[in-house]
C-alpha cells in the first residue's frame, strides 16, 4: 500500500483484493468494496441483516485487513446497504466468459502497478495481468 502512494485506483484495487482474501467465499458473495479513502473502507452489503452482522465483526475484520495490507492502513470499515452493487457483482461472476476483474489480481501485481506513473498505462497493465490470470485458470492442465 505504501507503494501506491496517492494513486487512488491502485489503493482501491489493493483494498478490494485484501477484502476478498480475508472475507472468504461465503462473505465475498454478499459484500463488495466500493470505496477506500482516508483509511476508511466502504463495503456494500446485501441487506440490513448483513450490515448488522458485519458491524459486530468490525474489529476482527479490521485486524485481518491490516494484517494483509499493513498496520494502520484501514482505520474504519463502513458497511453500506447497496443491493444493486451486490447484484452487479453476482451478475459479473455468473458469466463464465467474462474476463477477470481487478478484484482477482494478486496484491503483488497491484503493488507493481503502483510504480507506473501513467494512469492509462497502469490500467492497461492491470487489465493485461487480469486477462493473463483468467487464461491460465481456464487452460486445461
Amino acid at each position: 500500500m505504501r507503494a501506491a502512494g496517492d494513486v487512488k485506483e491502485v489503493a482501491l484495487t489493493a483494498a478490494r483484493s485484501a477484502w476478498d482474501h480475508i472475507a472468504g467465499a461465503g462473505l465475498r458473495s454478499h459484500t463488495i468494496v466500493i470505496d477506500f479513502n482516508d483509511q476508511r473502507l466502504t463495503v456494500a452489503v446485501e441487506d440490513n441483516v448483513w450490515q448488522r452482522q458485519l458491524e459486530s465483526m468490525r474489529g476482527q475484520l479490521l485486524f485481518r485487513l491490516n494484517s494483509v495490507l499493513g498496520t494502520g492502513t484501514v482505520t474504519f470499515i463502513e458497511y453500506r446497504v447497496d443491493s444493486r452493487a451486490i447484484e452487479g457483482r453476482k451478475a459479473k461472476t455468473e458469466k463464465p466468459a467474462q474476463p477477470t476483474n481487478r478484484e482477482a489480481i494478486p496484491l503483488e501485481l497491484v503493488t507493481a502497478a503502483a510504480s507506473i506513473q501513467n494512469p492509462a498505462l497502469r490500467r492497461a497493465f492491470l487489465g493485461a495481468a487480469g486477462s493473463s490470470l483468467q487464461r491460465r485458470k481456464s487452460q486445461p492442465k
